[in-house]
């Protein structure tokens, strides 16, 4: 093996990835050009063409596609020998790379992040705040985090986070406009403001469930927004009647900003959870994280290797 027969692949594979230079330049802390010019001595090197660049999208060709597949798992085998050697010395550091929706971004991380970087100063933090279910393994990251039953199979979970269930809220200037629902069925009469899956491009539809009736209803027809803070927002706005979970709103129902409805017809949803690719050994800096997360939910047993329930 020649000295240089390495020289390029991460950046290949962060290009290949991001489908950006410019992106990659960023994740890897270089200029565009040393990552132009990286990629360009591999391809001169391999005498192939790994890319398709236009002024607006960067592609990989049919030959970079097979390198993709070819090198990827050599460069995940030489990071986990490397996070292995930084385990070996007892404290966790390194680059932790998480992808989370903005939901779980709010009610998990954001109230945890200060206290979780000061208690491990040698790990740094990249969080990936999207919707659509990724493949979290190729793409490089390290674990997600999404609602439980969303969760493949094949994945190891930890719970973590508060008990989830549905909150009907609104603003109290939007139902001193429009009166209070009493019942389910009422909300067909009001503005509601529905939420769109990015994973599955559906209308979120509304599940209540009380004395064992349970039903679901499409609602949220008057605004349908696909991000969670903005469902938030235009909650407290007075736009209509929205449907959210629980675990990060509480602070406006606690301010009178907004005003929850039929609560004693909100069921219990599913929990969000950790997971991450079921691998030989847990990375000390994820291990980390899990266990700080489990403190914060009153779980006092630490991560051990192998599945988590």
């Amino acid at each position: 093996m020649r000295q240089d027969q390495l020289d390029g692949l991460v950046t290949f594979a962060t290009v290949a990835e991001l489908s950006s230079f410019s992106a990659a330049a960023v994740r890897l802390g270089v200029s565009p050009s040393a990552v132009s010019q990286a990629i360009r001595t591999l391809e001169l090197r391999l005498n192939a063409t790994l890319f398709n660049r236009t002024t607006r999208s960067v592609s990989l060709t049919e030959a970079g596609g097979r390198y993709l597949q070819r090198v990827l798992p050599a460069i995940r085998e030489l990071a986990e020998a490397s996070e292995e050697l930084s385990d070996d010395s007892g404290r966790p550091s390194g680059l932790l790379r998480l992808n989370v929706p903005r939901a779980a971004y709010m009610i998990v991380l954001q109230p945890i992040l200060r206290r979780f970087l000061a208690a491990c100063p040698e790990i740094d933090l990249e969080i990936a705040i999207e919707s659509s279910l990724v493949d979290i393994f190729g793409l490089g990251f390290d674990a997600g985090i999404r609602f439980g039953d969303l969760v493949e199979p094949d994945m190891v979970g930890v719970k973590i986070g508060p008990p989830i269930e549905a909150y009907i809220v609104a603003s109290p200037d939007y139902l001193a406009r429009r009166g209070m629902p009493r019942v389910p069925r009422d909300l067909f009469d009001h503005d509601c403001i529905g939420f769109r899956h990015s994973s599955t491009g559906q209308v979120e539809r509304w599940s209540f469930a009380r004395d064992g009736e349970e039903m679901e209803l499409a609602v949220g027809k008057r605004l349908i927004l696909n991000d969670s803070a903005a469902l938030v927002q235009a909650a407290l706005d007075g736009i209509g009647i929205t449907y959210m979970i629980n675990g990060y709103i509480e602070r406006f129902l606690d301010e009178g900003r907004l005003v929850r409805i039929l609560a004693d017809w909100s069921p219990p949803l599913a929990g969000l959870m950790l997971y991450y690719a079921d691998r030989r050994r847990v990375p000390l800096k994820l291990r980390a994280l899990i266990d700080f997360l489990r403190a914060e939910n009153g779980q006092s047993a630490p991560l051990t290797d192998g599945v988590i329930a």
